[in-house]
């Protein structure tokens, strides 16, 4: 996806109906859409996490008087989960019962607090339980789809789960022999049921594709809803989408290209080469783990 249009998407996905609204008005794909909405929502709360905070007994007091918890979130334009959460520490129940309550409205300390808990997470699909869920499935589908891709081509692998306590880190994929593409040698393959820009571009590298390359050596990562264009990688790591990867035919030989059924882009050949100098990549807190009680 080109800059410009991913930044009007970013900007225009404020709240959930504008997910339904422009999928349908831009016949695009809501999945997409939805992801793109939670990276504004998360990023959003990361960054007016602790000024939301600062702001928690006067919102107790309103609270109080009998306004709804998720009127002031709404005011707030603050996930309402994680609105409910801060309220509820704010209130004094310990943060063990506050994340109890979450899981289980019915144990809530009265009539009132299970009503609302049950409003605010009816009203937030991305904090919510469910909402968290709906993510982990999202991922566990991404990793299935490149594991039927992998037996598809005959490609030996072993998961997550084979390398456990072996390595500190291991991807999705760890290949028992290398495969190539466009002559780079791929050892790994990692899932993200992401859309990567800029931003969680930085953040895997960091937490994750970065030490893959100093363990295992050089791979691929596939971004299932796409990437931006242009996006920088540094050297051997490679960028698919889904459209590349599945239009794609492993090599087992160095220098032969495969036989993709669609023609990978120039950009796609352009970031496979092994010269290609390291961009400069910061970091950014991941905005679940950053945003939940302190």
């Amino acid at each position: 996806m080109d800059r410009a249009t991913y930044q009007r998407l970013y900007d225009a996905l404020a709240t959930v109906e504008d997910v339904h609204r422009i999928a349908h008005e831009e016949r695009r794909d809501e999945d997409l859409l939805f992801v793109i909405h939670t990276h504004r929502v998360t990023r959003d709360a990361t960054r007016r996490f602790y000024p939301v905070q600062r702001q928690m007994p006067r919102m107790a007091s309103q609270w109080k008087r009998g306004r709804s918890m998720l009127d002031i979130a709404r005011e707030w334009r603050f996930p309402p989960v994680l609105m409910g959460q801060m309220m509820l520490k704010e209130l004094g129940i310990p943060r063990r019962k506050v994340w109890q309550v979450f899981l289980h409205p019915e144990t809530s300390p009265d009539a009132r607090l299970r009503t609302e808990v049950q409003n605010l997470l009816d009203a937030d699909p991305i904090y919510s339980p469910k909402g968290m869920e709906m993510q982990r499935e999202r991922g566990r589908a991404g990793e299935e789809r490149l594991e039927r891709w992998l037996k598809r081509h005959g490609v030996g692998y072993r998961t997550e789960k084979d390398l456990r306590g072996k390595y500190v880190k291991t991807p999705d994929a760890l290949l028992d022999d290398p495969i190539y593409f466009f002559g780079q040698k791929i050892t790994w393959i990692e899932s993200k049921a992401n859309f990567g820009d800029d931003v969680e571009l930085r953040k895997n590298l960091r937490r994750q594709l970065g030490p893959y390359t100093e363990l295992f050596g050089e791979g691929a990562v596939v971004y299932w809803y796409g990437y931006l264009e242009n996006a920088e990688s540094p050297p051997g790591i490679l960028l698919w989408d889904a459209e590349t990867i599945e239009g794609l035919t492993p090599s087992v030989a160095p220098h032969a290209v495969g036989t993709p059924a669609v023609r990978p882009s120039r950009d796609h050949v352009r970031r496979s080469h092994p010269e290609r100098p390291p961009s400069d990549l910061g970091s950014t807190r991941a905005a679940r783990a950053d945003a939940r009680l302190p």
